[in-house]
């Protein structure tokens, strides 16, 4: 025989679930609060047009909140508040009430039905006492609550409530004070209710009535666009601390969706999370709600109101669905819209956003042909001929050469741009690929990838009988810094004072990183892989200026282990001017380089180098 039982729930255990692991914080709890009392209020209205409809927080030893909403019969509060995960903002069954519910569903907040069980968080007891506005003859009643799962209702003498409504209180534990105190309880209805549609107030205990909600200011009547405006940015600074570069108004009545998206004055990090305000029908759901914009659109914020975004059990995020990826879609062409309209109306705007989010635009560049158009003329690079836009360098240099990494950039630039040579850092992030792209926008436009010959074919060479008269020190040049898989050729460039120019590329590097890592192998299978994955690439040249006088002097050098001490300076000089991380060999080269130099120049003043020390290890001075 099978017998059917119901599950046991332990309230307990189920409200430290609720307060450690569906909720951020015990602070949500008056947020539960009012939104209960926001349902009711709406639910009364959509039954009632013209009902009152406010929401009266009082504080105190006794915490309560009251609204003039529909209300509760006896049947009601069996139903619902003795039914743990059953809400009566689901319309479930019938009747007048579950009709009215019905009606203004899509304007109720709430759908879970476990709210209220988040003030146990914060009191052992709750009380709820309530008058229904759907069946005006039934009695007032009064439902007591307790953490150990117990409840208690009896029916209220009539009389006793004079308004349909319902008041919840509660009695504070003395480890909630931190939650429940006058000045935190305003600050959090505050938080939470800013923007709800009902008149809800906070009463103090010495009887200071404070109004915490008022219309949003794009709903509000300007009496200017400029003082719209302005109203638009003082909120960005009370919610979000910043003053906005500019604001972008954010309109799908389709969704259901109201707000503004506010752009950054300061650079952003991709990576940072965003901090987007969404309130679900002047709720306040998320600080920090993810999801709401593309992710190339880091650089605003938003604060939203939304009718038709779902939430979570937790009402603390967004539910991941097809209306939420509708939503982002449209918000993100807002943006667009906003950045093509700066293009034709406001360039100097523009000009400061792409000073600030220059990352950003070369995200949507990137990703979005329109905005390619639009923005890659406007966009700055990094050239020789430095921070300039690609329509500027364009229309100077017919043939435009961009290097891969930053370290490339660096290694030529100085002297590129003396040859007029045009080259563009593609180093960063997107800049590659956008400057790829220069002649789809701009035909007749040529862009190739930077050759280190290319640079080398630009500078003159030496006068021939100054590199014969050279030759024994280049010769010693070539066999030092050959070792760094590098090669030495003397040329004429400018700028005069540059004495070396080191010129390699990505593919030169992994090869002398094979070669150091094979070099290093103990393992001979594994020396074996390494050495079968050579590959027969240009090495890195080391180009000596002639016209620079340092050099001039080297190449008379006759010193066999000075002039491999000036070569090996030159070098590690030449490392440096790339500004590329050391290799642990090139350090020791620099560090040698330093000291056998060091020691030439003390040698050559006529100091004679120190006597060995005495048997005492003291030097005799003699």
């Amino acid at each position: 025989m099978t017998e059917t039982r119901a599950f046991q729930v332990d309230l307990r255990g189920l409200v430290d679930l609720l307060s450690h692991h569906l909720y951020s914080s015990p602070r949500v709890y008056l947020r539960e609060l009012l939104q209960n009392a926001v349902d009711a209020v709406t639910a009364r209205a959509a039954a009632t047009p013209g009902a009152p409809a406010r929401i009266t927080v009082r504080t105190g030893e006794v915490l309560s909140v009251t609204d003039t909403g529909i209300g509760l019969t006896e049947a009601d509060v069996h139903t619902f508040l003795a039914t743990i995960g059953r809400s009566s903002k689901r319309a479930e069954g019938g009747g007048l009430d579950a009709a009215g519910l019905a009606a203004a569903r899509e304007d109720l907040i709430g759908q879970f039905g476990i709210g209220l069980l988040a003030c146990f968080v914060v009191a052992d007891e709750i009380t709820v006492v309530s008058r229904s506005a759907a069946e005006p003859g039934a009695p007032a009643v009064e439902w007591r609550g307790r953490g150990d799962g117990s409840y208690t209702l009896r029916a209220l003498p009539p009389g006793a409530v004079p308004e349909p409504g319902t008041t919840v209180r509660l009695t504070p534990r003395a480890d909630a004070a931190e939650w429940t105190g006058a000045d935190r309880v305003l600050a959090l209805a505050r938080h939470y209710g800013s923007l709800l549609r009902h008149d809800v107030t906070v009463v103090e205990p010495d009887g200071t009535t404070t109004r915490i909600n008022q219309p949003p200011p794009w709903e509000r009547a300007h009496p200017t666009p400029t003082a719209r405006r302005e109203a638009l940015a003082g909120y960005c600074r009370t919610v979000f601390g910043f003053a906005p570069l500019d604001t972008i108004d954010l309109d799908l009545p389709a969704a259901g969706l109201r707000g503004v998206a506010y752009v950054l004055p300061t650079p952003v990090s991709p990576a940072q999370r965003a901090e987007h305000r969404v309130h679900l029908k002047g709720m306040l759901l998320s600080e920090r709600a993810d999801g709401l914009l593309p992710e190339w659109a880091f650089f605003v914020r938003c604060v939203v109101d939304t009718t038709t975004l779902r939430p979570t059990a937790s009402r603390e995020s967004l539910y991941e669905d097809a209306t939420l990826a509708a939503v982002r879609d449209a918000l993100g062409d807002r943006i667009r819209d906003w950045l093509a309209g700066l293009a034709a109306a406001d360039p100097d705007l523009l000009h400061r956003f792409l000073a600030v989010h220059q990352l950003a635009a070369k995200a949507l560049a990137r990703f979005d042909d329109a905005l390619l158009r639009l923005l890659l003329p406007w966009l700055p690079f990094e050239t020789t001929d430095g921070q300039v836009t690609l329509e500027e360098f364009a229309r100077a240099h017919p043939v435009i050469a961009v290097t891969r990494t930053v370290e490339e950039f660096r290694q030529v630039a100085p002297v590129a741009g003396a040859v007029g040579l045009g080259i563009v850092n593609g180093g960063y992030t997107y800049d590659h690929e956008l400057v790829h792209r220069l002649p789809e926008i701009r035909p007749g436009s040529q862009v190739t990838d930077l050759d280190p010959t290319t640079v080398t074919a630009h500078l003159d060479f030496a006068d021939p009988a100054a590199e014969l008269a050279a030759s024994a020190f280049l010769s010693l040049a070539r066999d030092t810094v050959g070792a760094h898989g590098c090669d030495v050729v003397l040329r004429s460039f400018q700028p005069v004072t540059a004495p070396a120019l080191l010129l390699d590329d990505r593919d030169a590097r992994h090869e002398r990183t094979r070669a150091d890592l094979a070099a290093r192998a103990t393992d001979g299978l594994w020396g074996d892989i390494l050495g079968s994955l050579r590959a027969d690439t240009p090495r890195a040249q080391l180009v000596l200026n002639h016209l620079n006088p340092l050099v001039r002097r080297a190449a008379t050098i006759t010193d066999p282990g000075l002039a491999r001490t000036t070569a090996e300076a030159l070098y590690g000089q030449a490392l440096l001017a790339t500004r590329r991380p050391l290799r642990a060999q090139e350090s020791a080269l620099l560090n040698r380089a330093f000291l056998g130099l060091l020691d030439h120049a003390m040698h050559h003043e006529g100091n004679p180098p120190p006597r060995p020390a005495s048997a005492g290890g003291e030097n005799t001075g003699e």
